[in-house]
């Protein structure tokens, strides 16, 4: 028996090249849709692939060759005693200390102050060691003993000098060179060690030791051995720690993006499986003479896909292009942190993989053909005589249809919303989402039906009967032409309840933290501030009813983790923990305890609950603390936990603080307390302090807010613009296919206006019930964000809010689009051609 000829490449480039001819708009829609998923997924890419390499770069310039580090746990430091025990180990070939101050320049901006031995650091970090001096004019090397040698980023004024603010002083230094190898962007300003300690108040402290190891020495024996050397105030850290710590900063606000642009593609995958299947549905007669004149059903099948495959690929290639293009617009524009305070100040360079470039552009055509694989399975399996004699109609309207299928999708993607993440990482959440699309998008026909159905069995006019009676009957073709467009607005639904419901929730996170009416913050000074007499006299303000200070810093609890914040705050009298937006707890500690009360992001991070105990580094030793309560937090995605004040200056010796808040006294004016307020600031400090109204700080951080989720509004847009062209072409295309059926009905006495009327009545009952499944779909697909993703995610939870005006405004747009789309189609095919449509049935 012969074998079935091949389908030639001849025959299918004309039909190809004839179907875009005939039908360009949903052509361009299907491979606008594609590419919008690939240029989303490979923007995110390539800005957090950039960053991150930036980042690494910009790391690795200070760090240089160390193999591994001693790092305090805290902005205090360690002793220094513990150089010189470190520094006689055998089996290392260099150790630097090191010292660094946070602070910031005369003109407000922040830098790094790092102290350096110079002849140590060429061994271990020699971007640290003293440059050249090329380009500046001051001095050489040695030019004065507190000299300092100034990244690119940082220029010295005119007379060779450089301003430095920390601690509340004003620290003039000269200027001896420059830092070439330091990464463009960076704000470093390097000196000698000894200086940095007597200037920047360090005596007797460091930050780190850089350890470069002898050649032959075992890294896992050393670090025992340095281990058991550390006080609880030093950590020790290794290269790959230090990996792990700089990725975790963005992994769940990059893949989370990355995870949404999947969603688009998928949503993509949808409008290529509508266009594909009205392509089949208007090409029935076409194929079915292909298969009389000897066309197997295999040379069908690999048409269709064919067709799917170029239309993934043009996508994907005008995808990878786009997304190029955005992903530079967004590094200039919003940064490497894509507007999520990542890696703040960062402007890298794009970093274009081409092995990244093939996946992504796989991802799209393997996208189009799965759009792709179920109209190919239809065109091969229908029987060509039917299909002949039917041209473009098809299916029995008596037929029910399937709900089984979506009932399985829907179920299996509930049990994935349970299942924990995978590493740190929400992946069945995502999964979740995409099966409870694909169950949505799988019982549009079933759902169709049951809507609309009754309106054909009521008592009605003509038009409203009719237009019911054609969707109830067809309900696999109104899915066709639904199917991207539930898609496209259960994803914005979804987003929009998200980004809601965060909004809300971080608005009365804000009213809950910030009770006074001022508030002030000294910037870079984790270990100085304000002292006791400076709370006096800021207490002392004319309008000051009362003043809460506290003291904010950083605390590494982990070698692999980034750092978490403590707040030693005050606890009013008689209260047994402070005023907070409680989760659980709070509960009271025993008596002789020391009660600590942690935040969501910490307790999720660190498995903590109420009742469970945590040691704390704090003034060289280790506390024991019990976890006393759980706090709602969105400051801080990396946990942070409380302390009173009061138990915090018992252990530390510290009374100092670099927060405040302040309460007006009755009939005190806001201008006039926040002007003398800032006058009773010391200069130099005044000019390190942050001093604002509480409504100035929380609208800021509302606009922080916005702007971090820029690019997710950004995607909502797209995907309903996306999903609204998607139905306009699918309506446009059904209607024009239905020539015949309006002649009949002409024929038999229906006017144009009634058939007019049809046509809108359809598109406004296609619209609506797109939109009903939208908004279910995205409901469903919105409480896995919430519930699931976010938790998973960024470690904290939020009230679910329902944005109604944006879910009305959604489902209107929608059936209005597609009742005016299929009443400017109707008018076109509502022809003369269209009474004569009906000859070919004489």
């Amino acid at each position: 028996m012969a074998a079935d000829p091949p389908l030639s490449g001849t025959l299918l480039g004309w039909m190809v090249r004839g179907e875009w001819r005939a039908h360009p708009v949903r052509t361009l829609v299907a491979v606008l849709a594609i590419a919008v998923g690939v240029a989303l997924g490979f923007a995110v890419h390539l800005v957090n692939r950039s960053a991150l390499v930036e980042f690494d770069a910009a790391v690795r310039s200070v760090s240089g060759a160390a193999d591994l580090r001693i790092e305090a746990v805290s902005a205090a430091g360690f002793d220094e005693s513990l150089f010189p025990i470190v520094a006689r180990l055998p089996g290392l070939a260099a150790v630097s200390p090191v010292v660094e101050v946070s602070a910031r320049t005369a003109d407000g901006r922040s830098l790094t102050v790092i102290g350096v031995d110079p002849l140590r650091a060429a061994r271990v970090t020699p971007a640290l060691a003293a440059g050249s001096g090329a380009g500046f004019a001051a001095g050489g090397p040695l030019a004065a003993e507190d000299a300092v040698w100034l990244s690119p980023a940082l220029r010295p004024t005119a007379d060779g000098a450089f301003t430095v603010l920390a601690g509340g002083k004003r620290i003039v230094l000269p200027v001896a060179g420059g830092l070439p190898s330091v990464e463009a962007g960076r704000r470093i300003a390097v000196a000698d060690i000894a200086a940095v300690q007597q200037r920047f108040d360090r005596l007797g402290r460091l930050t780190r030791l850089d350890i470069g190891l002898a050649p032959g020495a075992r890294p896992e024996a050393l670090a025992e051995d340095i281990a058991a050397l550390l006080p609880a105030d030093a950590r020790l850290s290794t290269p790959e720690a230090e990996s792990r710590r700089t990725g975790d900063l963005s992994r769940a606000y990059r893949v989370n993006l990355g995870m949404l642009a999947m969603v688009a593609l998928l949503t993509g995958g949808f409008l290529v499986f509508s266009a594909q299947s009205l392509s089949i549905a208007r090409r029935r007669a076409a194929f079915a003479l292909l298969r009389v004149l000897g066309l197997p059903r295999k040379g069908l099948f690999l048409q269709v896909l064919a067709e799917g495959a170029v239309l993934g690929l043009l996508g994907a290639l005008a995808g990878l292009a786009a997304g190029a293009g955005l992903a530079w617009s967004v590094l200039g524009l919003l940064g490497g942190d894509l507007g999520g305070g990542y890696f703040s100040g960062s402007r890298p360079v794009l970093d274009i993989s081409p092995g990244w470039a093939a996946i992504h552009a796989g991802l799209g055509l393997a996208v189009a053909l799965a759009g792709s694989l179920l109209p190919a399975l239809e065109a091969a399996r229908a029987a060509p005589a039917l299909a002949l004699k039917s041209a473009g109609q098809s299916g029995d309207p008596r037929r029910r249809p399937a709900l089984l299928p979506a009932l399985a999708l829907g179920l299996v993607g509930l049990a994935f919303a349970f299942a924990p993440p995978v590493a740190g990482l929400p992946l069945f959440g995502y999964l979740s989402i995409a099966l409870i699309l694909a169950a949505g998008v799988a019982a549009m026909p079933w759902l169709a039906r049951l809507l609309i159905a009754p309106l054909a069995r009521m008592e009605a006019p003509v038009p409203v009967r009719l237009a019911a009676a054609r969707l109830a009957g067809a309900p696999d073709q109104a899915a066709v032409a639904l199917c991207g467009l539930v898609a496209s607005a259960g994803l914005m639904a979804a987003m929009g309840l998200m980004v809601a419901s965060f909004r809300g929730s971080v608005d009365d996170w804000l009213g809950a933290i910030l009770p006074a009416d001022i508030y002030l913050r000294v910037a870079e000074a984790e270990t100085s501030g304000l002292d006791t007499g400076l709370q006096a006299r800021l207490a002392a303000v004319p309008g000051v009813g009362g003043l809460e200070a506290r003291r904010s810093l950083t605390l590494r609890l982990a070698a692999d983790r980034p750092s978490v914040v403590l707040l030693a705050v005050p606890v009013p009298g008689g209260a047994a923990a402070p005023d907070l937006p409680w989760r659980r707890g709070p509960v009271p500690a025993a008596p002789g305890e020391t009660p600590v009360w942690v935040s969501e992001p910490l307790s999720r991070l660190y498995d903590l609950a109420p009742g469970d105990t945590l040691d704390l580094p704090l003034a060289g030793g280790r506390t024991p603390v019990r976890v006393a309560g759980v706090w709602r937090d969105y400051g801080r995605q990396f946990g942070a936990l409380a302390m009173d004040r009061r138990d915090y200056v018992r252990l530390t010796g510290d009374a100092g603080a670099n927060e405040a808040g302040l309460t007006l006294a009755p009939g005190a004016r806001l201008p006039e307390v926040l002007q003398g307020v800032r006058a009773a600031l010391p200069p130099d400090l005044a000019a390190q302090t942050e001093v604002a109204p509480a409504g100035e700080i929380r609208r800021a951080a509302l606009r922080i807010f916005d702007r971090s989720f820029a690019v997710t509004y950004a995607l909502e847009a797209v995907a309903i613009l996306v999903g609204v062209a998607g139905v306009a072409a699918t309506v446009s295309a059904q209607t024009l296919a239905r020539r015949r059926e309006f002649g009949m009905l002409r024929h038999v006495g229906a006017s144009r206006g009634q058939i007019l009327a049809m046509l809108a009545l359809e598109g406004a009952f296609l619209g609506a019930v797109g939109a009903v499944a939208g908004l279910a779909l995205g409901a469903a697909m919105g409480q896995v964000l919430i519930q699931v993703v976010n938790p998973q995610s960024f470690n904290w939870t939020m009230d679910t809010r329902w944005p109604l005006g944006l879910l009305g405004g959604l489902a209107l747009a929608l059936t209005l689009a597609s009742s005016l789309t299929a009443l400017l189609a109707g008018r076109s095919a509502l022809s003369a051609d269209a009474v004569r449509a009906v000859r070919e049935d004489w």
